[in-house]
């Protein structure tokens, strides 16, 4: 019988991504979509954040559900954008409005100086109340100038650490097993695999 989880989020494309990588490793693991109401994210980190989509899904499915929350972290900023990533300039989603306004207020640091991390946090939630979080980091720093077309959000102007390619330059196969999500997923495997197996 296979295991039903639902991925708190009402994203289609995400929940096929989740279904394609979790599915692959994990058979017996079926990723559903959430179709219940949407919560408010008022939480102050990623884990709250994820903590709030996971809870909200499994209160309304009585199913395990999953839920992620991520984004880019500048040293020199404290770590902002962070939670606010999406909406940094002020309009949620406007990729190209955040990254233009991050670069300029980074402007005048030097390139050693520049280091950043993307982070995505995941939240594994059952019925039961069981509870779990796992973190994937993905190190290395902010360019000068976007470069790439693939990739989306700040993945133009974040160069990994290793990586002679911005984030939006590298294959999205190469992406897939480097970024914060495949880190994310890797810790998040193990979790599921036992609940398939319980």
């Amino acid at each position: 019988m296979p295991l039903r989880v639902v991925l708190a989020t009402h994203n289609q494309h995400k929940a096929a991504e989740f279904q394609g990588i979790l599915g692959a490793r994990i058979p017996d693991l079926v990723i559903e979509p959430y179709e219940g109401p949407e919560p408010v994210e008022d939480g102050i980190t990623f884990a709250e954040n994820a903590l709030i989509k996971a809870r909200a899904a499994v209160a309304f499915t009585r199913l395990p559900a999953i839920a992620d929350d991520s984004g880019i972290c500048v040293d020199v900023l404290g770590g902002a954008p962070g939670i606010f990533s999406a909406r940094w300039s002020g309009v949620h989603g406007d990729a190209a409005a955040n990254n233009r306004l991050l670069l300029d207020q980074l402007a005048d640091v030097p390139d050693p100086h520049r280091g950043a991390h993307f982070r995505a946090t995941m939240a594994l939630v059952l019925p039961s109340g069981e509870e779990h979080i796992v973190d994937g980091i993905w190190p290395g720093r902010l360019l000068r100038a976007p470069r790439g077309a693939n990739g989306h959000g700040y993945d133009p102007v974040f160069l990994p650490d290793g990586c002679a390619e911005s984030a939006a330059e590298l294959a999205p196969e190469d992406k897939n097993t480097l970024s914060h999500r495949a880190r994310a997923f890797a810790a998040l495997e193990p979790l599921l695999r036992d609940l398939v197996h319980a």
